[in-house]
């Protein structure tokens, strides 16, 4: 007759293995914000100047 192995892992190293994973993805998600902000986008060169206070006299 064959022994059945069910062994339960402990709190401890369920716990830890939680918190590695969670630094992983702390770290991975640091290091995804930091190559966005070497993408530089590009932004309008000129800045509109809109005059709306006819508008706002109407309303």
């Amino acid at each position: 007759m064959q022994l059945k192995y069910n062994r339960k892992p402990s709190f401890g190293s369920s716990l830890l293995r939680t918190l590695a994973k969670l630094f992983l993805i702390i770290i991975i998600f640091i290091f995804a914000i930091f190559l966005i902000e070497k993408i530089s986008f590009p932004s309008p060169e000129k800045k509109f100047d809109v005059d709306i206070t006819n508008d706002i006299k109407k309303l």
